[in-house]
């Protein structure tokens, strides 16, 4: 037997705008968790092994020093780009940023507004 209320042009809305403000709570906790990893002590130990270990590989393998250096800045530039990024989708949000998870809910709220208004008619 089919649930009414799983059809219900409005209980969705609502079932999807109840995710939506669950979603848009915990993906900035969850970045704020990657970035404390990521940024730790022990991480950047752990990078600066990783850094060293790519150098090393790539003089053993017959690099210039010049071309070691510059693939090595670049090995941890990627780091800290996605660093930067994570930073960046957190702190967007603080500072005027759309929330991406209030946007879609407000663009359902809309739609089903005008669905009602429709019906009514």
């Amino acid at each position: 037997m089919i649930d009414r209320d799983e059809k219900d042009p409005k209980k969705e809305a609502e079932n999807i705008k109840e995710i939506l403000g669950v979603v848009s709570t915990e993906v900035p906790t969850m970045i704020k968790s990657i970035l404390a990893s990521v940024f730790s002590e022990e991480a950047g130990k752990n990078m600066g092994r990783a850094a060293a270990a790519y150098y090393k590989e790539l003089k053993s393998g017959g690099l210039p020093e010049e071309v070691a250096v510059k693939l090595t800045e670049d090995y941890m530039r990627t780091f800290t780009s996605i660093g930067d990024m994570l930073r960046g989708s957190v702190r967007g949000r603080r500072s005027g940023g759309v929330d991406i998870g209030e946007a879609i809910s407000e663009a359902i709220d809309k739609k089903r507004r005008e669905k009602e208004e429709e019906e009514d008619e």
